[in-house]
């Protein structure tokens, strides 16, 4: 499953058609202040301690290498030959209310890349926004799209979705608490982000990818001048990548260019049930444009979704 998500509803708000992120690059990576969690009330780290405690249990299930499922799409001679369905998952936020909110669910056909199936549904916030712990905040909704196909739409039940992923909000809150890290490294270890990608398919079961715009700032990683010319020279053409490695040594995910006409990469990661050249592999196989066609597709129709329902209770 490739997968999308804002945690707030600044960059993707009703009003933008194209897909493409309204926020400025400064605002995007200007992440929470310092010491935001020390602002939590009560009740609310009362809930950040018990979803830690899940996080951690949910992590011992997660997968980051090919599972069956993965190798079961290989073919002969072509990759991906058996695989058929595939799903982008995104939720859009309503700017004028902030817990407002449009969960979508878009299943496309591979090779082909064209929507056959949408499920969506107008959601409120039932939990606040907890650095760290964006995934308690929208999963279920999504988890709820996954089975509203499953019973009614069997035959359009994905083989794999995908998140277009927002390092933000975890990323700072990480680079505050020292002891945690983001990363995308194997469950043995504590240094280990554990996003709405790994999150949703760990408890659907399903392989899953993220998918960002913009690298964010941790572990050492820096969209710097030394980040800047390692785009220009390592990725000159479509299907070139090269691995972001933390100072921590590890690997959390990799630059891709997936357009001819696009400079700018995609920042990929390992979600569940694959790994991480497998992932690039199938993004740079679903994109038509810069961002690869199911989360594309989630992110438009969802905003679409939630414009129309704006002019319908005007």
């Amino acid at each position: 499953m490739f997968m999308a998500s804002k945690h707030h509803p600044g960059p993707q708000t009703v009003g933008s058609e194209d897909g493409e992120d309204r926020g400025s690059e400064a605002e995007s990576e200007g992440g929470e202040e310092e010491g935001e969690d020390k602002r939590l009330s009560p009740d609310e780290c009362a809930k950040r301690r018990k979803w830690e405690r899940e996080q951690e249990e949910l992590k011992e299930r997660l997968e980051v290498e090919d599972g069956e499922e993965v190798a079961s799409w290989e073919g002969d001679t072509l990759p991906f030959a058996r695989l058929t369905t595939i799903a982008g998952v995104d939720i859009s936020f309503d700017k004028a209310h902030p817990d407002h909110a449009c969960a979508m669910l878009t299943v496309l056909t591979y090779p082909e890349l064209k929507v056959v199936h949408e499920s969506r549904a107008v959601v409120e916030m039932r939990e606040p926004y907890i650095p760290g712990f964006l995934a308690f905040r929208e999963v279920d909704f999504l988890l709820e799209r996954l089975r509203e196909v499953q019973r009614q739409h069997p035959q359009h039940y994905p083989q794999m979705i995908s998140w277009k992923e927002c390092l933000k909000g975890e990323a700072k809150f990480c680079a505050q608490e020292k002891e945690r890290v983001c990363s995308r490294c194997p469950p043995t270890s504590r240094r280990q982000r554990f996003g709405l990608a790994s999150h949703l398919g760990v408890l659907a079961d399903i392989p899953s990818i993220g998918v960002g715009k913009k690298l964010y700032h941790v572990d050492g990683l820096e969209k710097g001048p030394d980040h800047k010319q390692r785009i220009q020279t390592q990725l000159r053409k479509r299907g070139d990548y090269f691995h972001l490695i933390g100072d921590s040594g590890m690997i959390w995910g990799a630059a891709v260019r997936t357009s001819a006409e696009a400079t700018n990469p995609v920042y990929v990661s390992v979600g569940h049930k694959i790994s991480l050249d497998t992932a690039v592999g199938l993004v740079l196989a679903c994109s038509l444009k810069r961002v690869p066609e199911p989360v594309r597709q989630a992110d438009l129709l969802s905003r679409k979704y939630l414009r129309k329902e704006k002019r319908t209770h005007k």
